[in-house]
């Protein structure tokens, strides 16, 4: 694996990366033209005119932006939060590589499961970022950095690192921050743990035990933090009848302060009331509504979503979106068995935004009637999230080293911007106002 500094290979021809990126060739634009058209849903979308959006910058003097975590690199891009997206700094989120790799070299259990991480999970890479977030005073970018089991500080003037929080077990995975800022919750997936820290300072103000893989977290305003762990996703069982091979999988709710569990939910059983046994209850990526009365979710194989009622506790609806032609249809090729994994719902709740991660595509889907908008036509999009000014759908496009914004209001691409490489999570944040990148040591 290079280093942030030197020039990465290319894809080797018969790897996932490579596979996904000759997907971008005509083959895949025929096959979406397509698919939009038997979908009945228009043509692959082309990009449109991005809407100049003046920076966002509060009263406290700093400027709100975005994060895009480019797992393999190592490294974070900081891009404007809307408007072009255009990229105004990175940061290297391993300034520590050579002594954490000193540490796992020095310790054969810790240097298995690392190259575990990268045969399973990493595609044959290591994963040096999964999430990150902005501490509240924009001074620092916290990260969790899954082959090396932790998250870090790291400071965005100096680059240097704060500090770092060893989490239980071999492998960091999701973050969650807290409403007001002031914590950061992350997945210890190998420990069924899931570590609530103090954002300034990385000291543990408590922890919780989930299912199997705990995967992401999220607050809500009503004072809970959810978990949903996804179970064994690199294991090659991954036909229907061998689900129950996962492992315990489950959405864990705790109080927020106390971090005693309030609630369990276990989809399985919610799945098989609602006529879909045969769908996999391995909770990916969700969102609330506004009113958080209803929750939007992916699982592992599907190519689409599905919504629960919190109140009465039942799935009440499904929307399966189209699947891809080109798409292998070997469920062992699915990377860490998603299908469709990266979903986003607008400020007013009336539009959902769906990565088809493996099917090559991002859809606005309208939440009203479940119809989905023109397929547009993106490269192994692993996440979606919503641009500052609420306008758009931002996905990262891993499989192109780029990020793009799909308009809710269109459902076209009006941004794309080139990111490092394999760019995942994006998070809204905030740095100072006059911030470009840390400084040269």
């Amino acid at each position: 694996m290079p280093s942030p500094r030197e020039p990465r290979p290319r894809p080797r021809p018969g790897s996932p990366r490579g596979r996904a990126r000759r997907r971008l060739g005509g083959s895949l634009a025929a096959a979406l033209a397509l698919l939009a058209a038997v979908a009945g849903s228009g043509a692959v979308a082309s990009p449109a005119a991005a809407t100049p959006a003046p920076a966002r910058t509060t009263a406290d003097g700093l400027r709100e932006v975005m994060f895009v975590g480019n797992n393999w690199d190592g490294t974070a891009d900081v891009i404007e939060s809307r408007g072009e997206f255009r990229r105004i700094g990175r940061v290297n989120v391993v300034p520590d590589r050579e002594e954490r790799m000193r540490d796992i070299y020095l310790d054969p259990i810790r240097l298995a499961f690392f190259l575990g991480v990268r045969s399973g999970p990493g595609e044959g890479h290591d994963q040096f970022v999964d999430d990150m977030y902005a501490t509240p005073d924009g001074s620092a970018m916290v990260v969790s950095r899954p082959s090396f089991a932790d998250v870090v500080s790291v400071d965005l003037r100096t680059g240097r690192i704060n500090w770092r929080f060893p989490v239980a077990g071999y492998r960091s995975d999701h973050m969650a921050v807290s409403p007001d800022g002031t914590r950061v919750a992350v997945s210890a997936s190998t420990a069924n743990t899931v570590h609530v820290l103090d954002i300034v300072t990385g000291r543990q103000i408590g922890s919780f035990k989930t299912g199997d893989k705990p995967h992401e977290n999220v607050f809500t305003s009503d004072g809970l933090l959810w978990n949903m762990s996804i179970g064994e996703v690199t294991t090659a069982l991954d036909a229907t009848w061998l689900d129950w091979t996962k492992g315990d999988r489950k959405i864990t709710v705790v109080d927020a302060n106390t971090f005693k569990t309030v609630r369990v939910i276990d989809m399985r059983e919610r799945l098989d009331a609602f006529g879909r046994g045969d769908l996999s209850d391995a909770v990916r990526p969700l969102v609330f509504t506004p009113d958080e009365k209803k929750i939007y979710f992916q699982v592992s194989f599907f190519n689409g979503f599905l919504e629960y009622d919190v109140a009465t506790d039942r799935i009440t609806r499904l929307k399966t979106l189209p699947g891809n032609p080109a798409t292998d249809p070997d469920r062992t090729t699915w990377v860490n068995d998603s299908r469709h994994h990266g979903l986003s719902i607008s400020p007013d709740g009336a539009k959902l935004c769906v990565a088809g991660t493996m099917d090559d595509y991002t859809t606005v889907v309208d939440r009203a009637t479940l119809q989905e908008g023109p397929l547009v036509e993106t490269s192994k999009p692993y996440w979606a999230t919503v641009s500052g000014d609420g306008s758009a759908c931002v996905v990262s496009e891993s499989g192109a080293d780029r990020v793009s914004a799909i308009d809710f209001r269109t459902g076209q691409r009006v941004a794309s911007v080139q990111v490092g490489d394999h760019p995942q999570r994006v998070r809204l944040a905030h740095v100072p106002a006059d911030w470009t990148g840390p400084t040269a040591p």
